[in-house]
Formats: structure tokens, sequence, C-alpha cells
């Protein structure tokens, strides 16, 4: 074989390519459980935070378990069980319910946290992949999350309504808050994967709230 013939060129270029091959497969193997503790510590950062609660990465585990206690999966026709966080503060047991649906331009997230009644919201927050900063992205803002505090997701008959989140909202409305301000796109989106999300915890808020009356 002449040493710069046209095998020898593509054996070469094979021989490299596997050995680029073995190094990334090596290099990602040896980043994977560090990857998987990170998406999990963000996980519990922002579970803590739905719930007033905020902590660093380092002994966020800690902090975690000083209130979580339980999660439950939820059984759901047709669809992978749904996860239900139950927390204890201040004395206080409640419930946090994570979601996620569709905004401008990716996904937008949410973590739900309900008082005991399965009614009443204590602390929101959101996320997203790739809203437009100062617009859309402004769901992740403390002033946008906190409208959301003391409003109810179900009417009178306990079934799922959800908040609407909407232009010119009247606060007096138990399921009204107001809108992003050049944010409408993202702020229709919101108030869907709200509506759509909780609406899939339906049986699971009525028998738990049926129990609890039973108690």
């Amino acid at each position: 074989m002449k040493k710069f013939s046209n095998s020898y060129m593509m054996l070469y270029a094979l021989g490299i390519a596997a050995i680029v091959a073995v190094l990334l497969t090596v290099v990602s193997l040896s980043l994977k459980a560090r990857q998987e503790t990170n998406i999990r510590n963000e996980k519990m950062q922002m579970l803590l935070a739905t719930i007033g609660v905020q902590s660093e990465r380092d002994g966020v585990e800690t902090e975690y378990n000083k209130y979580f206690k339980e999660e439950l999966n939820v059984a759901v026709e047709g669809e992978e069980p749904l996860s239900v966080y139950l927390f204890e503060k201040d004395g206080k047991r409640g419930y946090v319910i994570p979601t996620k649906g569709n905004g401008l331009w990716g996904k937008i997230y949410a973590n739900i946290a309900l008082a005991e009644d399965l009614n009443t919201i204590v602390g929101i927050t959101f996320s997203h992949d790739s809203e437009t900063p100062g617009l859309g992205a402004e769901i992740t803002s403390e002033s946008f999350c906190n409208q959301f505090i003391g409003k109810k997701i179900l009417d009178e008959e306990g079934k799922v309504v959800s908040v609407a989140v909407i232009k010119h909202a009247d606060v007096a409305d138990m399921h009204q808050v107001d809108a992003i301000s050049g944010g409408t796109m993202t702020s229709n989106g919101v108030s869907e994967m709200l509506l759509n999300g909780l609406t899939r915890y339906q049986e699971f808020i009525t028998s738990e709230r049926k129990e609890a009356t039973n108690e």
C-alpha cells in the first residue's frame, strides 16, 4: 500500500474518527453522573423557590428534605404518571404541582404551590427555554409571580378553572392576573398551560379534598 494512497487516507481518517468517538464517549460517560446531579439539584432549588425558600446548590438536598416530605405519582389514563410534591412549611401542609406548555418560542414551565385546600395558590415559579428577554421572559420575575399568591384554581363546585393571564385584569377576581406588557403570546401560553396542566390533576384534587373533608 502506498503511503499516500486513497486507501491509506481513508483508513487514516477512519482511525482518527474512531479515536475521537471513543474519547467523546468516555468524556460523556464521565460527566453523566455530574450532569444528572446538577439537574436534580436545580429541580430541588426550583421546588424550594416555589414555596418561598431560597437555597444554594451546595447542600440543597438537606434543605429540600426539611420541607418536602413525599413525591406522589398520580395515575392518568393513557399517560405517564404525574408528580405531586407534598411539603410542610410553618406548620402548614401543601402541594406543589408541576406543569409545562408552549410559549412564543419554546417550552415554558411552572411549579404551582397550593395550600392544603388544594385551591389557594401560595407560591409559583416559572421557567422557559427561549422566551424574549424583557418581554415573555418576564414570567420568571418576582412581580409577575407574586400576582398569583392568594388566587384560586377551583370554582365553587370544585372544578379546575385555573387563573387566566389577561390584560387589565380585575385584581379582585380570584381567577385573573395581569398579562405581561408586550408579551401577549407568552401570557396566553401561560394561561393555557395552567388550565390544561391543572385540569389533568382534577381527579386527584377532587379525591384529596373529599378525603380531607371526611377526616
